[in-house]
């Protein structure tokens, strides 16, 4: 009898399964704004921000410096080129990893965001801990034409504003070409550093998009580094005004000294510091160079080589 009973108590567990994962996820936030359909929801101990269906910030409930993702990481990689950063851009916020893990590890760095949709800057004050402060600014404005009509200097940018189409997350059009990035470095310190995340693999999938990005900053930048990640399909670029080389060894090097001196607490900085990658992509020389005039990111993203 106690058989046929644990048999049937597995059998309701199995039907209602589906029901019970749903049950998990709770819905805080959901929304169509000018430009996103924005959901909001805890699960599994994280709460989660999405885009269109999208995934575009995750973070722990227990501890919001956790659960984010692998690629954020990247964007404390500028320190390696610069000991003194003072002032930093962030385009793309989100859910606001990036600038909560600088309030966090750099309270003295000033951190200007520029968001387009205001309805995502309410969804990361109330829903993932981000608070404007004397150091933490946030602009709601294009990312572009908030440069065009600036006239900060900072010692950093960081790139993490994606939009949405047909074809999933995408690159804004206007924050990809050539002119765009000239724009980028005249806003940029001597020893000023630019850092962009893109979805995409050096092989593979979007690899034709990595190779278009990466020509396209070698054409203003001195220098461009990549920083892969391992456990998404992200590449950080890192591109510097300075015309100093760098390879591992001297990244490695720098890295030892910024946790040394207690510059630098990110737990897994060295470890970050270890995709480090100074070569060109495979598909440098067979991707398009971007410009006002010619990006056609769309036709780039359906592409998986």
């Amino acid at each position: 009898m106690k058989t046929i009973f644990r048999s049937r108590a597995i059998c309701l567990l199995i039907l209602l399964a589906p029901f019970l994962a749903s049950a998990q996820r709770v819905v805080l936030f959901d929304r169509i704004s000018l430009y996103h359909s924005i959901q909001v929801y805890d699960e599994n101990n994280t709460r989660t921000l999405s885009f269109n269906g999208s995934w575009e910030t995750m973070m722990s409930l227990t501890n919001p410096l956790t659960g984010h993702f692998e690629y954020t990481e990247y964007f404390q990689m500028p320190w390696l080129w610069n000991h003194d950063i003072k002032r930093v851009l962030m385009e793309g916020l989100g859910g606001g990893s990036t600038p909560r893990a600088y309030q966090h590890y750099y309270p003295n760095v000033m951190v200007d965001v520029v968001e387009l949709d205001p309805v995502v800057v309410d969804v990361a004050k109330k829903y993932f801990h981000v608070e404007e402060t004397n150091n933490l600014n946030i602009i709601t404005n294009d990312g572009r034409y908030f440069l065009q009509h600036t006239t900060n200097i900072y010692d950093v940018i960081l790139m993490d504003a994606y939009s949405t189409t047909r074809y999933g997350s995408s690159l804004p059009r206007q924050l990809t070409t050539k002119e765009f990035f000239t724009l980028a470095s005249q806003h940029l310190s001597t020893n000023g550093v630019f850092a962009y995340n893109v979805i995409g693999q050096l092989k593979g999938f979007r690899a034709t998009l990595i190779g278009a990005m990466y020509r396209t900053m070698s054409e203003v930048f001195p220098h461009v580094y990549m920083f892969p990640a391992v456990e998404s399909q992200n590449v950080v670029f890192v591109a510097t005004k300075s015309a100093e080389p760098f390879n591992y060894v001297r990244a490695a090097a720098e890295a030892h000294k910024l946790i040394d001196s207690g510059t630098v607490t990110l737990p897994t900085f060295s470890l970050r510091v270890k995709s480090f990658l100074d070569q060109p992509p495979p598909t440098a020389g067979t991707s398009p160079l971007l410009t006002d005039d010619y990006a056609p990111i769309e036709s780039l993203l359906q592409g998986t080589q």
